[in-house]
């Protein structure tokens, strides 16, 4: 499948990675992978981001922001916290008294210190969907848009986050392809 993939869409894999590395991360999630979209530049998928206002400073530090307060709830989603809410539990008071005994971050997983991350099963699945989504469109090559849209499709904090700023499937279509149907609306990168 990687043999697939445009030089976007590998620098997007291996920004990912960085990510992963730099936070002492025990894996690369697809928060990693949307962190690592959200770098590119020069792609289909930063012109489609651009084109739906998420090419601001203030945007990206934002998104980064719920990637990292979903991190601190160990992984769930607002969805996911507000419903447990609705069953009288506080996922905001359980992480903050986890991290006054543990410390700032206890809730989002082991720490490694060092050598090569795997690829948690829904950063697999990205990559996985990315290859349906350059299918569906008739494309030849899987580009960092194919990423995006895998990453706004998927149920979870990634496409909870992007929606939240306006980055949906139809929008992202709408901006690449017009509406949805096969062709390209974006330069080539």
């Amino acid at each position: 499948m990687f043999e697939r993939f445009t030089q976007g869409a590998r620098d997007v894999v291996k920004g990912a990675v960085g990510h992963a590395e730099r936070e002492r991360a025990p894996r690369v999630d697809e928060g990693h992978l949307l962190l690592a979209v959200l770098d590119a530049r020069g792609t289909r998928g930063s012109f489609a981001l651009g084109a739906l206002g998420v090419d601001a400073a203030e945007k990206r530090a934002s998104i980064g922001a719920a990637l990292l307060a979903a991190r601190r709830r160990a992984g769930l989603s607002q969805a996911d916290t507000e419903a447990l809410a609705g069953l009288g539990i506080d996922v905001d008071e359980i992480v903050a008294r986890v991290e006054q005994t543990h410390g700032v971050g206890a809730l989002s997983g082991d720490r490694r210190l060092g050598g090569r991350r795997p690829f948690a099963k829904e950063a697999k699945g990205v990559l996985e969907s990315s290859l349906r989504m350059a299918l569906a469109h008739r494309d030849r090559a899987i580009g960092d848009e194919h990423l995006l849209l895998a990453l706004a499709s998927r149920p979870g904090i990634a496409s909870e986050t992007l929606a939240g700023h306006g980055v949906t499937v139809p929008a992202v279509e709408r901006v690449l392809y017009g509406g949805g149907g096969s062709g390209s609306a974006a330069p080539e990168a």
